[in-house]
């Protein structure tokens, strides 16, 4: 019987100041592959790029819109606030401690997070992450390390980890991810909560925290929007009629032709749902992806516009 639940984290869109630092921050330090390289769907003008394991599996992509013009964010309460990094032990925490001291990327050093060896750690326009250690983990299924990257494929990351929101509204938040995403509480303190999705572990948790401190504000070095992993169309036209029975606003299914998405917004967070297909293994080779700006077909007939707005940037990497 298929599975109508969510299966797990799909991807976590984020904003840059330069999506040229940080497509080599990403490709060069981090060592995730540039899979696609196509525009915002809903504003054109502008970048969206997909960093991912080898082959772009879901639930391993961070996402990256490049606004022109935007004005730094400040991070705090009411906002996701840190995305995560799987990677497969704690001795691969331990190779990128030392890869971050190497290329001056800005760390905490390596701590323990709910009995997980993490590595929290920073970009140069403040974006917050961590990396996580797989070693003893179960649930969801990471991807397969980027195979050509110029880090070890054992110490690579290879999936998306936890995702982090604070909210000031902290029980009724966790009430929502309970009673409509069917999350299941791991952890649960008067100001914690860790919750599986799907068949959790790393790749399928959120960390939610209580946070009083003040609202963020949206601006480059923030996240987006987070998505949830589901299985196909019927999927998620069965939660566009679930959004509708709850009386919860949303966007109806949107084909974004690499996978289908649905968007509601729980208090301040914009959560997507987004099917597993089809994919970017489509439009183009293995060997070449992410190396030209990839458009879906309806924006193929305004190539020329589109390539006159955005400024050009090389990713070629195959020789």
């Amino acid at each position: 019987m298929k599975n109508e639940g969510l299966l797990g984290i799909h991807h976590v869109t984020a904003m840059t100041d330069d999506a040229v630092r940080n497509y080599k921050f990403f490709t060069e330090v981090l060592g995730m592959r540039l899979v696609k390289k196509t525009v915002n769907q809903d504003d054109i003008h502008t970048y969206h790029t997909f960093f991912a394991d080898d082959v772009g599996s879901p639930g391993t992509d961070m996402t990256f819109f490049d606004f022109p013009n935007n004005p730094k964010g400040s991070p705090g309460s009411n906002s996701i606030y840190r995305a995560a990094f799987r990677v497969p032990d704690d001795a691969a925490i331990e190779y990128y401690r030392d890869r971050f001291d190497e290329f001056d990327v800005k760390h905490d050093g390596i701590q323990e997070l709910f009995g997980k060896k993490v590595l929290p750690f920073e970009e140069a326009d403040g974006q917050k992450y961590q990396l996580i250690s797989d070693e003893h983990n179960e649930g969801v299924a990471p991807g397969t390390p980027w195979k050509n990257g110029p880090v070890p494929e054992d110490k690579a990351i290879y999936g998306l980890g936890p995702i982090e929101i604070r909210v000031s509204y902290f029980d009724d938040f966790k009430k929502v991810l309970m009673d409509v995403y069917d999350m299941k509480p791991v952890v649960e303190e008067s100001d914690v909560a860790l919750l599986d999705v799907g068949e959790g572990g790393n790749g399928g948790q959120v960390i939610l925290r209580k946070d009083e401190s003040g609202s963020a504000r949206q601006g480059y070095g923030e996240v987006h929007h987070v998505s949830f992993r589901v299985a196909d169309h019927d999927v998620i036209k069965k939660w566009e009629e679930k959004y509708n029975q709850l009386g919860m606003t949303h966007s109806g299914n949107v084909d974004r032709f690499y996978f289908e998405a649905l968007y509601t917004r729980v208090g301040h967070i914009l959560i997507e749902l987004s099917t597993d297909g089809p994919g970017f293994m489509d439009d183009e080779p293995y060997e070449t992806l992410g190396e030209s700006l990839a458009l879906p077909p309806f924006l193929e007939e305004r190539r020329e516009y589109i390539e006159n707005q955005v400024r050009p940037f090389d990713t070629k990497r195959s020789k």
